[in-house]
């Protein structure tokens, strides 16, 4: 059996949709299985209400399974989740974990979400379970977060500069997590996963401008101007920190790295930024899309 945790995130959606229709047993992790089977009308899957901070749950919903996706929501004690999560999939007897980490994850860096994932990563390696490793880069779909300011203003905010960051689609990043839970050639492997170009963020608004049929401005600000805007969406403060740590990396020219990790992994070449642009147009001319 096949255990996806963020059933209901950005990647776990994504994942769930290609695993759909596949010969194998699949579990989804959500906190209330109903509104979650609702959306993901597949009889195939078996949704399974469980909690991170509650062990009694974590086991219920690890039992029986050989194969595990793990990410958790962001949070102060994501790490302290997680660790908790794979000692309990090791005691349960899981075989494998696909762990969705962070591009450059390392226990010395100065960011802090690069330390937490590194932690990690090496519970895992260490656990005596197999595991795969995704590093995967900005998510495109993060700029979605910020689409009434597209919409509505017709520019995005960021302390971004002129770095040059090889963003990468969620969908992307599930086909190569897929790929990790259903092949065993992807095993004792860590993958960079990121988009085939580097590109800054002015050049993000020019193909959204040509994708949308509108002009679309990026506006680089500040980190405490950004750390506003990151509050006006109710984001909370370590968060935050975190998110403007991230930026101060990418201005240091420490993500413009181009992996061919999708290729590798799943034979079909990373998507550019302009389709992004292009399939998510609506939700960038009308966010309530």
């Amino acid at each position: 059996m096949i255990l996806v945790t963020g059933a209901t995130g950005k990647n776990g959606v994504e994942i769930l949709r290609r695993l759909s229709g596949r010969r194998e047993r699949i579990r989804a992790m959500v906190h209330k299985p109903g509104d979650a089977k609702s959306s993901t009308p597949d009889p195939a899957l078996e949704f399974v209400a469980g909690d991170f901070d509650d062990p009694p749950s974590l086991r219920k919903v690890l039992k029986d399974v050989q194969r595990a996706f793990l990410v958790t929501n962001s949070s102060d004690r994501v790490e302290e989740r997680q660790l908790r999560f794979v000692h309990l999939a090791r005691e349960a007897g899981v075989r494998h974990i696909v762990y969705l980490s962070q591009l450059h994850a390392a226990s010395d860096s100065p960011l802090r979400f690069l330390r937490y994932h590194a932690a990690v990563e090496e519970a895992v390696r260490n656990s005596g379970m197999t595991y795969t490793n995704l590093r995967p880069n900005l998510y495109m779909q993060g700029l979605l977060m910020i689409g009434r300011s597209i919409a509505s203003e017709g520019r995005f905010f960021a302390p971004a500069g002129e770095a040059r960051v090889s963003v990468v689609d969620v969908r992307d990043i599930a086909a190569v997590a897929v790929a990790a839970l259903t092949q065993s050639q992807h095993e004792g492997k860590t993958y960079d996963v990121t988009g085939p170009a580097a590109l800054t963020h002015a050049e993000m608004a020019a193909q959204l401008s040509a994708a949308l049929g509108r002009a679309v401005a990026f506006v680089d600000v500040p980190e405490r101007e950004f750390r506003e805007v990151l509050r006006s969406f109710h984001m909370p403060d370590w968060q935050a920190d975190g998110l403007i740590e991230d930026y101060a990396h990418y201005r240091r020219g420490e993500a413009a790295d181009i992996s061919s990790a999708v290729k590798d992994a799943t034979g079909e070449a990373a998507r550019p930024f302009a389709i992004f642009a292009r399939d998510n147009r609506l939700a960038f001319l009308n966010p309530a899309a």
